[in-house]
């Protein structure tokens, strides 16, 4: 197979099969021979990526992430896109395993809120407590210069249950527990964007899409980048040209 990108999934696998479908929807195809080429690593055996930053005495989800990417290296794919928002904390060490160009989710999805929402200095941000402990998405949204809304202590209970209890656990999206929780970040914490900082939020979006707040949702841009990068590639552009503008 020619011109193809190995995507590293899994974590967890209903929300990578949102991602899937994304691109495959979103791709403008008159014929079979239109989809893109890709190889889905679907790993769901990674350990939990919340549970190992919040506590080191927890498995540690990197040697399963490396396996997987040093693995996919080996078929040389054009590039390597990560859904999973959380699994990002060891971006720099899986990048560094390979030549082949990495997409860095996080970046792409500020950068694009930048573009978007310039003048908005703010961004609400939903996301699991292994991101937020970590400071992930708040510490490259402060190179940028825009600072981070987290809410009161309501908040994180209600974004658990939503990821864990109804997502995780049953593969079902709450609409209305994902409506309230955009509501109280909007209403009480003055949120004009939330930024949905896990891909089980990015799916109950791709479910629950019905309502009137602005969101920053990382893994639709990320489906759009990875489309507009492989169809580049496809049409001749060399790799490294074609992902240039986002590889922040």
């Amino acid at each position: 197979m020619e011109h193809f990108f190995s995507i590293i999934g899994g974590m967890g696998t209903i929300a990578t099969e949102s991602y899937v479908r994304l691109i495959n929807s979103r791709v403008k195809i008159k014929c079979d021979q239109d989809y893109l080429n890709y190889i889905l690593v679907n790993d769901a055996q990674i350990p939990d990526r919340t549970a190992y930053i919040k506590d080191h005495t927890q498995p540690d989800f990197f040697p399963a992430l490396r396996s997987d990417v040093l693995s996919q290296a080996q078929l040389k794919p054009d590039f390597f896109v990560m859904p999973c928002n959380t699994a990002h904390y060891y971006y720099n060490e899986l990048a560094s395993l390979t030549d082949v160009p990495f997409l860095h989710m996080m970046r792409i999805a500020i950068h694009n809120f930048i573009d978007n929402y310039p003048n908005e200095k703010k961004i609400g941000l939903i996301a699991t407590e292994g991101s937020i402990y970590d400071h992930l998405y708040a510490d490259e949204l402060s190179k940028v210069g825009r600072q981070v809304e987290f809410g009161g202590p309501e908040i994180q209970p209600l974004v658990n249950e939503l990821i864990y209890k109804n997502i995780k656990e049953k593969g079902i999206v709450d609409a209305q527990l994902f409506y309230k929780i955009l509501q109280l970040m909007h209403d009480k914490y003055g949120c004009h964007v939330i930024l949905l900082g896990c891909t089980e939020l990015s799916l109950a979006q791709e479910k629950a899409s019905d309502h009137p707040y602005n969101v920053i949702d990382p893994q639709s841009i990320i489906a759009d980048v990875t489309i507009d990068v492989a169809l580049k590639i496809r049409q001749g552009i060399e790799p490294q040209q074609a992902l240039k503008k986002y590889m922040y």
